[in-house]
């Protein structure tokens, strides 16, 4: 089960949900994840704006460390990892529902996780997804996939096709295409700040969705922003 330094949990005083972000990491590699990590740097913006938006909300923030860098073939070695911080999560916030944010591999891992119990919803953020990738741990869970166009590092079409195949297994599934936007996340980071932000208050605090994330939640499968 990760440890305190592993896994940072910011509550508010009456904690009601819980959003747990995931960053990215290698196809493979067993060297630890170390404190300052890019990928894991790369979340702390997310969790400072979940935390202003969220915590009036009693949206309870929190950020998990990897164990290792690498996903590590059929050992799926962040899925690990992201099962006992859910367990730990639980303990944490008891009933509370959980959105899972991921980006690149923790994107990857969030749909592997998303069948724990305590999941209510998932939003990959350029999400590595592998052929053969399961829907099934995503039944009756809200989905959302958004991915850069210009992504080089891994690939839209696969988070499309994906969600094409949640469709009648999730209880929503929508797809989101970034225009002009990399791998990094960087060239429109509010755009992506205002997404997260926007689907974690909407699928485990009922805050009213506007916008891009409004619309993939009140039905539409595709859309580009």
């Amino acid at each position: 089960m990760p440890g305190v330094r592993s896994l940072h949990v910011w509550t508010p005083q009456l904690p009601l949900a819980a959003v747990l972000l995931l960053h990215g990491g290698r196809e493979h590699g067993v060297d630890p994840v170390r404190p300052h990590n890019l990928a894991l740097a790369r979340m702390t913006p997310f969790a400072w704006a979940l935390r202003r938006a969220g915590g009036p909300h009693g949206l309870a923030v929190a950020r998990l460390r990897y164990t290792v860098r690498g996903w590590n073939g059929t050992e799926q070695s962040p899925v690990t990892d992201v099962i006992a911080a859910l367990d730990a999560l639980r303990e944490r916030v008891p009933g509370a529902p959980v959105a899972l944010v991921g980006h690149s591999m923790g994107g990857r891992a969030a749909l592997h996780a998303a069948g724990h119990p305590a999941v209510s919803a998932v939003l990959g953020l350029a999400p590595w997804i592998e052929p053969g990738d399961p829907v099934s741990p995503v039944a009756g869970r809200t989905v959302v996939l958004a991915h850069g166009l210009d992504d080089r590092t891994t690939k839209p079409e696969r988070s499309r096709q994906f969600v094409l195949a949640a469709h009648g297994v999730a209880a929503r599934a929508a797809f989101v295409g970034v225009r002009g936007e990399g791998h990094k996340l960087l060239r429109r980071a509010g755009l992506w700040h205002g997404l997260v932000t926007d689907f974690v208050l909407a699928t485990v605090c009922d805050v009213p969705a506007s916008g891009v994330i409004g619309e993939a939640l009140g039905g539409r499968t595709e859309l580009e922003c």
